[in-house]
């Protein structure tokens, strides 16, 4: 883990990277992969709109928003992420706001990179909601998912801790984090569960504008370039999509590809932005994702990912074919879905996915 991160921060100094992305993700990763061993029913809290949280969301926005501040004291701080405080601050959340204090501090005491007094759960408070800035198409922002598919964390399954930074609305640096990734690939066994698996499992992808994408074992052990699958022929092509229906539309998904595209093999479901590292390593060559109408999508759910995968030789697109726009906010400026593919593919895929959607806008 640490060889790994320190070669990516090597590479982005001048983007006065410092030394946060090892602190950080050695912090973040040490407190999720410490609270998914020891999860408790009362550690998963339903915020206001009914989601799941754990005490691993909100220690991890904790300790990224601390350590990146810290380390980026120079300059202005602005971060755009998932959580906020408010259902902490209500008396409803005091029991998890005490495991989550304890678990922040535990943390920072194991890791010895900060020598700090012991954080009030007011503190903690604070760094959660440095999260709360509305990023922009002006200056610098960086983007946080402190879990990124808490349903699939839950189940021991896929998840990432997912950060970029925006410069002037534009992704110029991603990092994923994958801890129950396989390093060999998934393909299209659907094996991504740590428990299904003995091969060994822990993936960091990390992606500059310019300079490519690189796989880490988060161990340290290996480090290589990757690159998207080059599959031109989308009968041979392996399909990825959401494991939640709730975040894609699996019938609309399923017909372009068995019926517009003739794909064979059948989808792999699995959590959160772990598919846009599978896909930038060739696992599979298409990811769609078509959410029911009125679904915005965050930019937290993309930004890390879309570098990741651009710097891996492919292409991520809006369904008209434009590039994701980063500049508006939270929220992407545009709710008709994504499409990920590599550049041979694309064609088709942005020809079939524009018939299907007009179709079932208008059917016969």
């Amino acid at each position: 883990m640490l060889l790994g991160v320190r070669h990516w921060k090597k590479r982005s100094e001048s983007c006065s990277f410092s030394g946060s992305v090892q602190a950080t993700f050695v912090k973040v990763l040490n407190i999720e992969m410490k609270v998914q061993k020891v999860l408790l029913q009362s550690d998963v809290h339903l915020k206001s709109d009914k989601t799941p949280v754990t005490v691993a969301d909100y220690g991890s926005q904790a300790i990224v928003s601390f350590v990146l501040e810290k380390e980026l004291s120079t300059e202005p701080f602005s971060l755009v992420a998932e959580e906020d405080s408010g259902d902490l601050r209500m008396e409803s959340g005091q029991e998890i706001l005490h495991r989550i204090t304890k678990l922040v501090n535990d943390t920072l005491v194991i890791e010895e990179s900060y020598t700090v007094a012991t954080l009030s759960s007011e503190d903690v408070l604070r760094a959660i909601d440095s999260g709360k800035s509305e990023g922009g198409s002006s200056g610098r922002h960086w983007v946080l998912d402190p879990i990124d598919g808490t349903k699939g964390f839950l189940r021991g399954d896929q998840y990432a801790i997912a950060l970029a930074l925006l410069d002037e609305g534009k992704v110029v640096l991603g990092v994923l984090a994958c801890p129950n990734l396989p390093l060999a690939s998934i393909g299209t066994n659907n094996k991504h569960s740590s428990e299904s698996s003995n091969e060994k499992v822990g993936c960091l992808f990390s992606a500059k504008v310019g300079e490519g994408t690189f796989m880490h074992s988060l161990d340290g052990s290996s480090l290589i370039k990757v690159h998207v699958s080059d599959i031109e022929n989308p009968e041979e092509a392996s399909f990825f999509e959401s494991f939640e229906a709730a975040h894609t539309s699996h019938d609309l998904s399923s017909a372009i590809a068995k019926v517009k595209l003739g794909v064979k093999a059948p989808p792999i479901r699995i959590d959160s932005q772990a598919k846009y590292g599978a896909l930038s390593r060739g696992d599979g060559a298409i990811y769609l994702r078509l959410p029911c109408k009125g679904y915005r999508e965050k930019i937290w759910d993309h930004a890390a990912g879309s570098i990741v995968v651009t710097e891996a030789g492919g292409v991520v697109t809006d369904v008209a074919g434009n590039p994701l726009d980063f500049s508006k906010g939270e929220h992407l400026d545009r709710d008709t879905g994504i499409i990920v593919t590599n550049r041979k593919l694309m064609p088709s895929l942005l020809k079939a996915v524009r018939e299907s959607i007009q179709e079932k806008v208008s059917p016969m």
